[in-house]
């Protein structure tokens, strides 16, 4: 048993170091290619993948695995800032719904079954219109519909911490709620909350990409696989098809990347 462990163990470490290598890889990249390579050079469009253009060159001649590159970088930004903040009000109303009472406990639960129950791309579409589409549309959507689950889970091991005895003893000291939380609870629960970033930073990439895609997103100007996705469907049809699959491979190859990092650390965490 103890032998199936340490290989499970190895293979995630594996997992990690491969993922991270990629990452690592494709925001160095992004630094690297000139940008001179998105200008326009209609001498060289619709050239097919080669040793001079790895990923071809669009209608325009601008070189794709620049654009893809950079479009990658500034997706892993809208994505970190739409995680990041939604993790602020997971862990905001998570230690609230444990810590503040049963009526604070019983909101808390209501709004996290009415984000959860709600259509959530379209919920996400409404929410990044009214606030101005764009980059801050999509982070604050981002936001906004992807704290429920983790909202709840910090909910439910803050309940289970407050049982233990290390708790009690600090409460019969008259320490303060305020005093526990900071110097108790959080510290307890951060491995579940880095988690539950790092699973959920791949979701907002995905959902910045698919609502540039759909129209709702960033746009045109920005560098984005979501634009690059929804200019390659007008080309597809006349054969140019590397302007669709490398950026949506390598776009995949990302998230896949994230979401394997989030779930061999969970592993870790809680290997039940």
């Amino acid at each position: 048993m103890a032998m199936v462990e340490l290989h499970s163990r190895q293979r995630l470490m594996r997992s990690i170091t491969v993922s991270s290598l990629l990452i690592v890889t494709i925001l160095i990249a992004s630094f690297m290619l000139a940008n001179t390579n998105l200008v326009s050079d209609y001498s060289a469009k619709n050239l097919p993948p080669s040793a001079a253009h790895l990923f071809g060159t669009d209608w325009l001649g601008r070189d794709m695995l620049t654009r893809t590159v950079k479009g990658l970088r500034f997706s892993m930004i809208i994505g970190l800032l739409g995680s990041a903040i939604g993790v602020l009000v997971a862990v905001a109303l998570g230690i609230i719904a444990a810590v503040g009472g049963k009526k604070a406990d019983a909101v808390i639960l209501w709004l996290i079954d009415m984000f959860i129950g709600m259509p959530h791309l379209v919920f996400l579409i409404l929410i990044s219109f009214a606030a101005g589409r764009g980059a801050k549309g999509i982070i604050i959507g981002v936001a906004l519909t992807h704290w429920p689950t983790l909202a709840r889970l910090v909910r439910n091991e803050v309940k289970a911490i407050q049982n233990f005895e290390y708790i009690k003893i600090s409460e019969s000291f008259g320490k303060s709620r305020c005093f526990i939380v900071k110097n108790h609870l959080f510290p307890a629960i951060l491995p579940q909350i880095m988690v539950g970033f790092l699973l959920l930073f791949p979701h907002a990439i995905l959902h910045e990409a698919s609502m540039t895609f759909l129209g709702f997103g960033l746009s045109a100007e920005k560098p984005s696989v979501g634009i690059i996705l929804s200019e390659a469907v007008k080309h597809i049809s006349l054969g140019h098809w590397w302007l669709a699959v490398f950026p949506g491979a390598l776009l995949a190859i990302l998230v896949k990347s994230f979401d394997s990092i989030g779930e061999s650390l969970r592993f870790f965490i809680a290997p039940q």
